[in-house]
């Protein structure tokens, strides 16, 4: 069995520089990210698993993708990789800080920042020590806060210097007041309205209001301007995934990197009023305050059904693959969240808000045109956003470092915050010391070929373990398919001797 900390042998590995982003750019540069002709991806149908068992290489089963051309099948890999357990190399990697057994947890402190006036932003921080150490950020995904990222606040603030914010709108950054007020007739007594956000007129600080993913790019980005001051590297979960690829897109000078957790490749159900002028003038008002009274009845019936602490429950038990993670805290976070006076309305901006100026597949090709490092962390379980996605990231990203968590859900950071931790530690060295200090799981491997490990880690007491498959460089698919038809060949020349 391996037993491996934060830091792994070195390789040769270099890291690309990273060009500058250029000016005037947003928006022109095309979108790779649809399918290709099935007839030009017949060869990625098909992949062939090759395995060491006691020094001799053995051919194993071809794994042939259902419903999507020229990607892996992740359930027939993930199954080979089974059926093939004994060959699994263990390790042990460190679990969270246990301060029952003297551990010491990195100190995280919550705190708050005006980024406008009444925009108030909730953040926590931790490591504020670490002068020099790297700056990560993390970017919560949709109904949660900076508290989903707990785990990864009071673990990695110990060596490097941590931050997560909550978006507008959500979590705890929900408006102090109501964005909106009531016009008063002579005579007529002042109506309380127990929420807010649906009155006659919106106030003027709220006047082009709207918790769209714009919006929360552009809080990213004077966040990390204004309160940071240093480029980061910015992890993001689900909607924050998108919203770290987005950001990285357009402000390429202020990251060092970008970590993707099943990250969510779409966003509103509206068309953008820059990317659609004509279709966008449909819905001129989308996600604007004050809500009319029609958007409040409908949303009120949505939402009474989502608050409900069932509902809520229920959500929490599909995202989660392992329903023994303790995931009381969550649960009465996201309740106590319901409660404010103004998360009706935010609920109802958000879900009529218009899709962002930049969609998930053109953020991806900047970045890549831009050089800027990207890594991919997958639950495999997870029911929302299927691994799938991430297999269509590599696609285009060939040499983007891939991992396939097993069992692990919609927030892997939270289920299997050791696994995720070390990876994140881990990939973070290997930019850091420029590709001098291996990928995870790696060693001194090239990262062409699949890695499959089973990462061990004792919570709680008791030893746990979780696969983890890295999905090697486009480069070694067709290698490996060359491989297969050049000893089916050698194969079928024998038989007919």
């Amino acid at each position: 069995m391996e037993i491996l900390s934060g830091h792994s042998a070195p390789c040769s590995r270099v890291t690309p520089p990273r060009r500058k982003f250029p000016e005037g750019s947003l928006g022109s540069i095309p979108s790779n990210f649809s399918r290709r002709r099935k007839c030009k991806d017949v060869c990625g149908l098909v992949r062939s698993e090759v395995w060491s068992s006691h020094n001799t290489r053995k051919l194993m089963t071809i794994s042939a993708l259902k419903g999507v051309e020229g990607v892996i099948d992740v359930e027939e890999t993930l199954g080979n990789v089974t059926k093939r357990r004994g060959s699994i190399p263990k390790v042990l990697v460190p679990g969270l800080p246990d301060e029952s057994k003297g551990d010491v947890s990195a100190f995280v402190s919550s705190r708050r920042w005006e980024w406008k006036p009444k925009f108030n932003i909730h953040y926590e921080r931790s490591g504020s020590r670490n002068v020099n150490a790297p700056q990560v950020l993390f970017l919560p995904g949709f109904g949660v806060g900076s508290f989903h990222y707990e785990k990864q606040l009071k673990d990695l603030g110990r060596d490097y210097s941590v931050w997560a914010i909550d978006f507008l709108g959500q979590g705890m950054s929900l408006p102090h007041e109501d964005p909106t007020r009531r016009q008063q007739n002579d005579g007529e007594s002042k109506v309380e309205d127990h929420l807010w956000g649906f009155g006659d007129e919106t106030e003027p600080w709220a006047d082009e209001l709207v918790y769209s993913i714009d919006l929360w790019q552009e809080q990213v980005r004077y966040f990390i301007e204004e309160v940071i001051k240093e480029p980061v590297y910015i992890v993001g979960n689900s909607l924050g995934g998108y919203v770290a690829l987005y950001f990285a897109a357009c402000n390429p000078n202020l990251v060092k990197g970008v970590t993707l957790l099943n990250a969510t490749p779409f966003w509103g159900f509206f068309p953008n009023p820059e990317r659609s002028p004509v279709l966008s003038q449909m819905f001129p008002s989308a996600g604007k305050f004050p809500l009319s009274p029609r958007v409040r009845k409908i949303m009120e019936i949505v939402w009474e059904k989502m608050r409900d602490p069932r509902s809520i429950g229920e959500i929490l038990k599909q995202v989660y693959a392992d329903h023994s993670t303790n995931i009381d805290k969550v649960f009465s976070r996201i309740l106590e969240v319901t409660e404010h006076p103004a998360a009706l309305a935010s609920f109802a901006s958000i879900m009529l808000a218009p899709q962002g100026k930049v969609s998930f597949g053109e953020a991806l090709s900047r970045c890549k045109s831009l050089d800027i490092p990207i890594c991919l962390m997958y639950g495999k379980e997870d029911p929302w956003v299927r691994p799938i996605w991430g297999l269509q990231v590599k696609k285009q990203l060939p040499e983007a470092p891939y991992y396939l968590i097993s069992p692990a859900g919609h927030c892997p950071h939270d289920e299997v915050p050791e696994v995720v931790n070390y990876l994140l530690r881990g990939w973070i060295n290997n930019l850091e010391s420029q590709g001098f200090v291996a990928l995870p799981l790696l060693d001194d491997e090239s990262g062409r070929h699949d890695v499959a490990k089973d990462l061990e880690f004792v919570r709680d007491g008791a030893k746990r373990s979780v696969r983890v498959l890295f999905h090697g460089s486009e480069s070694a698919i067709w290698s490996r398919l060359r491989y297969f038809f050049s000893n089916q060949l050698e194969n079928l020349t024998i038989k007919l001797r």
